[in-house]
């Protein structure tokens, strides 16, 4: 199902350009460009989550979410 995603910037909503492209895919798309043929550990991602969190203290939460869930991924397979 494709549509526009709606985003807001600071209070006011504005339309992406791009069909089904959430702003942080930006970010993610950058992440992929510029290491995406680098190998890394979770240790490492742990750590760089770590120093993120110390540097943001305002994104523990969202950042706590994503280590939970990529922690759990395997979890519903798990369940079947």
């Amino acid at each position: 199902m494709r549509g526009t995603r709606i985003i807001l910037a600071g209070n006011t909503p504005s339309r992406l350009t791009e069909p089904d492209l959430y702003f942080t895919d930006r970010g993610i798309e950058e992440l992929e460009k510029r290491r995406g043929e680098e190998e890394v550990t979770f240790e490492w991602l742990a750590e760089q989550l770590r120093t993120f969190v110390d540097l943001n203290p305002d994104f523990e939460v969202p950042v706590e979410r994503l280590a939970t869930w990529l922690a759990r991924l395997d979890d519903a397979e798990d369940d079947e």
